[in-house]
């Protein structure tokens, strides 16, 4: 039995030493509302540091939200420190507030901002960065974009909009339910000369309830194409060929708007960062398949940006 238990043990010591990580894992919190994870390359003495900024809703750190779960922040993370780059990605605000059974009715886009803001000056203290650079996926393409200004030292754009959300939104519904366009497209007009409404179809109150208008117009207050014209940072702007909710035209713009951009479209990838060889169904259920792999010309094109 001992030579049996001997060889036992060689496999599992082997198969421990084959997986094992080329990073450091650490749980940081930034703020009252901010909590995060740190990933540290351990072989490269001073790496760059990439701050990784969720989209839309109750996103958590790893990209997931509500029952959808498909790792896909937490997947960038990973592939990126693989590589030699160290990341940090953290909760929104209103994940922790959730857990807490705390929501603020209150929360405006420009909290987000505040947000990013906030991690961003936390690092930048720290002399343990040879650069730092902000990737803002979906709606945190917006956050990072205006947060990074000034203060970082490049800035990635991750299936983010050109056009003002209230434009992506007439652009969505006219897409999905054309049934509701001039219904929305009226909404966002109101709310973008600062009038709440009343008047809308209960199928829209999911985006135009009355609690969530005061945050939809604060959102609808910042136009990307006029911030990013004025990054004087190295920028690149990223967009998925199978992305259903925010099109190639749309990078195509924010890279129109700044000319010192680099624009790269990935076929095939959606907005959640996975490569659909099938239809809008697969494209849809890929949404809560965290078994999936992640683009790999997306791990290559932003660690090929960053590092040379």
């Amino acid at each position: 039995m001992k030579p049996y238990f001997i060889i036992i043990l060689s496999l599992v010591t082997f198969t421990s030493f084959s997986q094992e990580k080329t990073y450091t894992e650490k749980e940081l919190s930034i703020s009252q509302w901010i909590d995060g994870t740190l990933l540290m390359p351990i072989e490269t003495k001073k790496p760059s540091l990439a701050i990784i900024i969720a989209g839309s809703g109750p996103t958590n750190r790893n990209g997931n939200q509500n029952f959808l779960k498909n790792n896909s922040i937490k997947k960038l993370a990973e592939g990126l420190t693989d590589n030699g780059i160290a990341t940090f990605r953290y909760d929104k605000r209103v994940v922790k507030q959730i857990r807490q059974k705390n929501v603020d009715k209150n929360m405006m886009f420009d909290d987000f901002i505040a947000d990013a803001s906030d991690v961003l000056d936390y690092f930048k203290k720290s002399n343990d960065y040879k650069n730092i650079y902000i990737i803002g996926h979906s709606q945190g393409s917006l956050v990072g974009m205006v947060s990074a200004k000034d203060k970082a030292d490049g800035f990635i754009s991750l299936a983010g909009a050109g056009n003002n959300i209230g434009d992506v939104l007439i652009e969505q519904i006219d897409k999905t339910a054309p049934m509701f366009s001039e219904d929305t497209k009226r909404v966002v007009t109101s709310l973008k000369a600062g009038q709440t409404t009343t008047d809308f179809p209960i199928a829209l109150a999911s985006i135009f309830n009355a609690d969530l208008q005061p945050f939809m117009m604060n959102w609808m207050s910042y136009y990307p194409i006029e911030i990013i014209k004025n990054l004087k940072m190295p920028i690149l702007i990223i967009n998925g060929t199978k992305d259903l909710q925010v099109s190639e035209a749309e990078a195509q713009l924010l890279k129109e708007s700044n000319a010192n951009a680099e624009l790269i479209i990935i076929e095939n990838m959606n907005h959640v960062l996975f490569e659909i060889e099938g239809d809008d169904l697969e494209n849809s259920k890929s949404y809560n398949e965290s078994f999936r792999t992640i683009s790999p010309l997306l791990i290559k094109s932003i660690t090929n940006f960053m590092l040379h």
